[in-house]
């Protein structure tokens, strides 16, 4: 997934005679991976991801790939549409008229892939577990008074005050979504990954031929029982067409369009945003935006560890940031990004601008060293992870680290793959024992719409914050708020309020916004667009 950009330099030097030059003459490697008796038997899509897949629990890391792997397996009560309509899924759904008892009705034919029935007691299970774990599950259960299960097929959650959000948060369509399982896997410790992979979704996972840093397999689950509404987004009916998935790890972009090129493999999340001109002249490719809310691309301290635990060195990090150079970086062109401060989504509702002009103007590199002169700042380096394998996120890093340099710091970028950089990041040690001080992520635009869903600005600390454990009892104070608010108003009143705090106490780096063109073979027909994507029914493919 190379965007062809190398280290600090980013030219474009890369021509589109060159470019396809290298496309025809580059190997395909692990062809061999991508053939399987299956194939003989049924129609089998090769996908190349965005990402690796190795951690296998939705429900204990926030990364995209594991979240595109838990909609493969598992299914969820509620989902939401294109029209952002809350719509059963597993599910039925009533509210009593005193908003403070939502009860939801299990449908026939739910089955998990053992083959045993789906119960409201493995629904609340689930529940109870993604509470636990995901920033706007812990602030429906701050609200909630009880979650239980009178018989099989029925789910009762009441809550100590009416909350506007109860149906928003189990209907979320991203990171962390809530996604259910049988109870006996939901009961696992907190903090360790569930054992084995059985949901009740449209796919099974291929336990036996997983392969990480190689491939995922997925098999059609000939037992599901879809919806009978068109599918829209993750709701409505979700047919799987094919008999198999496979994941193919592809690190290197110009490998992958090579591979599908030559049709060796059918899809491609990520398209090279250099190397897009040659694919749209390819008459057997389709480039299309699938996920049209974009993602929103972001840097995050650790608060726990020197030197960002002072938050005058954070402030005066934030001063050095540029949202500019970073887009240029990450995409170079105009068309697919765009510099934006607001922390909530551009257009969006909660669109504010309050706090961000420096980041949008690049205009707070003299005032970013003077901060960093008045900090008290002892020459700390800061350790920046840098993940060498998902082009959306080589960029950021690399220019991060050269603006903080600008600014006076000592900077020490540790370049791993991202799945390193996934499994790290929860290390709450020092430094020298594994720890870090920065990473880069990209967050959906479903997953910052609002200060209850966007966990970058949590204020739980280590109480449940999300990875770097920022603690702020305002702000907390403010989410609440705003969950209580009656009218669009008084929320986008209270969300500008929280980006204001957020940004004077540096809870992330918002660094802009930008799309990810997919590409794929015209023999698939039927790639649906969505707020989380991609997900792989409804999708044919032509013999």
């Amino acid at each position: 997934m190379s965007r062809w950009r190398h280290s600090a330099a980013f030219t474009k030097t890369t021509l589109p005679g060159i470019a396809l030059a290298m496309a025809l003459a580059l190997p395909i490697v692990a062809l061999p991976m991508m053939s399987s008796p299956a194939e003989a038997a049924g129609k089998t899509i090769t996908a190349v991801m965005h990402s690796d897949l190795r951690v296998l629990d939705p429900g204990i890391t926030t990364a995209y790939i594991v979240r595109d792997h838990g909609y493969m397996v598992y299914d969820t009560l509620l989902a939401i549409n294109s029209k952002f309509e809350i719509k059963p899924q597993m599910a039925e759904f009533k509210v009593s008229d005193d908003k403070l008892v939502y009860t939801f009705t299990l449908r026939d034919g739910l089955k998990w892939h053992d083959g045993k029935p789906v119960t409201a007691e493995d629904c609340v299970a689930s529940l109870q577990r993604w509470g636990r774990n995901d920033g706007m599950g812990q602030k429906l259960m701050d609200f909630t008074k009880s979650i239980e299960a009178p018989d099989a097929k029925t789910i009762v959650l009441t809550l100590k005050e009416p909350y506007g959000l109860v149906l928003d948060s189990i209907a979320k369509p991203s990171s962390l979504v809530p996604f259910m399982m049988p109870k006996r896997l939901a009961e696992t410790p907190a903090g360790k990954a569930i054992p084995e992979q059985i949901g009740s979704g449209p796919f099974k996972f291929v336990q036996a031929e997983f392969q990480p840093g190689v491939k995922a397999v997925y098999e059609k689950n000939k037992d599901y029982v879809p919806r009978s509404e068109p599918p829209d987004w993750a709701s409505g009916g979700k047919v799987v067409k094919v008999d198999r998935v496979e994941w193919i790890t592809m690190p290197d972009a110009q490998t992958a369009v090579n591979a599908l090129q030559s049709g060796d493999i059918d899809f491609m999340e990520n398209g090279p945003y250099d190397l897009l001109p040659i694919l749209a002249k390819d008459k057997e490719l389709k480039i299309e935006i699938l996920n049209k809310l974009g993602y929103q691309t972001l840097g995050r301290m650790n608060f726990l560890l020197p030197p960002f635990d002072n938050v005058k060195v954070r402030r005066a990090a934030f001063l050095a940031m540029n949202q500019k150079p970073v887009l240029d970086a990450l995409v170079g062109d105009a068309k697919y990004m765009k510099i934006c401060g607001a922390m909530f989504g551009c257009d969006t509702p909660n669109a504010a601008d309050v706090g961000s002009e420096t980041l949008v103007k690049g205009s707070g590199m003299a005032e970013a060293k003077k901060a960093l002169a008045e900090s008290g700042y002892d020459g700390t380096p800061v350790v920046i992870m840098a993940p060498t394998d998902v082009s959306s996120l080589k960029a950021q890093p690399i220019v991060a680290a050269q603006l903080l340099r600008d600014a006076g710091f000592k900077v020490e970028v540790q370049a791993t793959d991202w799945q390193t950089v996934v499994t790290r990041r929860a290390s709450q040690k020092p430094v020298k024992e594994g720890g870090w001080n920065m990473f880069f992520t990209n967050w959906v635009g479903a997953d910052i719409l609002n200060p209850v869903s966007n966990v970058s600005v949590s204020g739980r600390g280590t109480k449940g914050g999300w990875f770097g454990w920022f603690e702020d009892a305002k702000i907390e104070e403010l989410r609440d708020k705003y969950a209580r608010a009656s009218s669009p108003d008084e929320q986008k009143k209270i969300a500008a309020e929280v980006q204001a705090r957020a940004l004077e106490q540096v809870a992330y780096l918002p660094l802009g916004e930008y799309q990810i063109p997919s590409v794929w073979r015209t023999s698939l027909t039927g790639v649906l667009p969505g707020a989380a994507t991609p997900v792989f029914w409804n999708i044919d493919k032509k013999d």
